[in-house]
């Protein structure tokens, strides 16, 4: 097995030991691994679609984090993007859907894009249709 290091904020690292306590895992590695496995086969196909479908992001940042990279990758995909639905969850953080109607491989490429935002936290990719 190949090892790795990485840098992870502290917070994170506090979130990762107590989710270790609470669902068992194994190890800090163990956990990371489930973590990439998930990553890894979340979307692993999206860009195989060739007909119109139908897919949800749903992302989580911070409040005060600067939404003007998040608006300029939905203007510049603004053919797939349908609409969005913003709003303002606990402690601080943003709760985003947007709603993406269009090919796959360019669901795949505005995904990315979003993937490449520091700010965003989180990424939930759902596909809802291949029809």
């Amino acid at each position: 097995m190949t090892i790795i290091s990485l840098s992870i904020p502290d917070k994170l690292v506090t979130q990762i030991d107590q989710t270790i306590k609470e669902k068992g895992y194994a190890s800090r590695s163990e956990i990371t691994r489930q973590a990439l496995r998930h990553y890894l086969t979340e979307d692993p196909n999206i860009e195989n679609i060739n007909n119109e479908t139908t897919a949800t992001a749903t992302l989580i940042y911070k409040e005060n984090a600067n939404r003007q990279r998040l608006l300029e990758t939905q203007h510049l995909h603004s053919g797939l993007v349908t609409t969005f639905l913003h709003t303002h969850i606990h402690q601080g953080y943003c709760l985003e859907v947007i709603i993406l109607r269009g090919q796959g491989k360019l669901i795949k490429k505005f995904i990315d894009n979003l993937r490449q935002n520091e700010q965003i936290t989180q990424i939930k990719i759902a596909i809802i249709n291949t029809t």
